[in-house]
């Protein structure tokens, strides 16, 4: 299981997703270009404490992110004919695919997901912080696929 990053904006937000990949023991990529400078220094201070714990790999643009991905692409969309979380199923080798926070994914991405899904929420409000969609999306994931059971306390 990975989480993949299309083109992130906020650097608080590939922070947070790095922290998470590190504390479950998930792959993170990173799709460039990003909304911010991205350096050493960057990297650390989003990661704080938890860099060396993470798998982190950067590509350059889509294309290199797909000659290297090997496994279904699982994208997290507000989209309405996207399947509802509860009813999605999932793989152990998904990559799960977060749009960046302002923008999205483009059409030619969404069209190339092997799976879209979308987590339900009440009528009227509009998405959840890219962060906290993967980190339900993720939870959902790694129940069907025994990944928990992977983890210690």
């Amino acid at each position: 299981m990975r989480i993949a990053l299309y083109q992130p904006d906020i650097a608080g937000n590939v922070g947070t997703v790095l922290r998470l990949g590190a504390c479950l023991g998930v792959a993170v990529d990173l799709i460039e270009p990003m909304g911010f400078a991205w350096s050493e220094r960057a990297w650390a201070r989003a990661a704080m404490d938890y860099a060396g714990k993470v798998a982190v790999t950067r590509h350059v643009d889509w294309d290199a992110f797909l000659a290297a991905s090997r496994g279904r692409i699982v994208l997290a969309t507000t989209a309405a004919d996207a399947v509802p979380l509860p009813d999605a199923r999932f793989a152990g080798d998904d990559i799960l695919l977060l749009g960046s926070e302002g923008a999205g994914v483009p059409a030619g991405v969404h069209a190339r997901a092997d799976l879209a899904v979308r987590i339900p929420m009440r009528a009227g409000l509009r998405s959840l912080n890219v962060a906290v969609a993967g980190a339900i999306v993720l939870g959902e994931a790694l129940r069907q696929t025994g990944g928990w059971d992977q983890l210690t306390d």
